[in-house]
């Protein structure tokens, strides 16, 4: 497929977005060691599961990369608490790079860890969630305790060979604190490529932040064991479900452009990208 294929629709990809079909995600499950005061995934300890089946992602995986896919992301929930986290990784490193969304929390030992261990770092990019340069803000969302837990999740996954990215979810007025954070980071000799800071997304546990819906958000296709959705920040408003089953995927792309160049929807807004990585 050529390098342009992807986006076919007649509404072109906005400044900082992938053309359509070019990323994929998976939420692996739902449930996760944190409650995020402003998570968009609703997880949480208590969360239902809802673990996308291996073979579900296996069929996807595959699927995607017929269609000229170029990069996999695995989020949830906690994505180590899945089980067969090994096997969703495996499904979907045979065709593109893998990126996973962590809080790098769960990584030291036990199952997880030998999980970690079987992850080829040639393949795998590790994302993990870090707001702020000391533990104050980011313990407040997240959990106290969190921050120390995350820092040394980064430290074992750096001298395990993998590349990690950092992402900042930080309120507006909150935004002081990122001048911290990028001073931790340098400290850390985490390039400024590998670093995201990202608002609040209004949706999920939050009920402030930036405001995203279907007719102002560039969709990118998100899977999980209940259905597809226009975006992993939209996971938890109905009305961004786009199928009630995940596969084919060939489908919820086409639903997805079909939405796009619908001239009966609301474009007053331009689309915007909302980048999770």
């Amino acid at each position: 497929m050529s390098a342009d294929a992807p986006s076919t629709t007649g509404a072109g990809a906005p400044l900082g977005a992938s053309p359509l079909g070019s990323r994929l995600w998976l939420y692996t499950n739902f449930d996760c060691n944190l409650a995020c005061d402003y998570c968009c995934s609703q997880s949480s300890p208590r969360a239902p599961a809802r673990r996308l089946p291996a073979e579900v992602a296996r069929r996807a995986c595959e699927e995607f990369a017929g269609l000229g896919g170029r990069e996999i992301l695995l989020t949830g929930g906690e994505p180590f608490l899945a089980p067969d986290l090994g096997e969703v990784v495996d499904a979907a490193a045979r065709w593109v790079p893998v990126t996973i969304l962590t809080n790098a929390m769960l990584l030291a030992r036990g199952s997880r860890r030998r999980t970690l261990d079987s992850l080829d770092p040639g393949r795998v990019t590790m994302q993990v969630s870090l707001d702020s340069g000391s533990s104050a803000l980011h313990d407040r969302h997240r959990g106290e305790g969190s921050f120390d837990r995350a820092r040394a999740g980064i430290e074992l996954l750096r001298s395990l060979g993998f590349r990690v990215r950092v992402a900042a979810t930080v309120d507006e007025a909150d935004a002081s604190e990122e001048r911290s954070l990028h001073a931790l980071l340098d400290g850390d000799g985490i390039p400024a490529e590998d670093r995201l800071i990202r608002r609040v997304a209004r949706t999920g546990f939050a009920d402030w932040g930036v405001q995203l819906t279907l007719d102002t958000l560039w969709p990118e296709p998100t899977l999980t064991a209940d259905g597809a959705w226009w975006h992993p920040v939209g996971i938890a408003d109905p009305g961004m479900q786009v199928a009630s089953t995940p596969l084919p995927l060939v489908t919820v792309v086409a639903v997805m452009r079909a939405t796009l160049n619908d001239p009966g929807r609301d474009r007053a807004a331009a689309l915007e990208a909302f980048r999770c990585t």
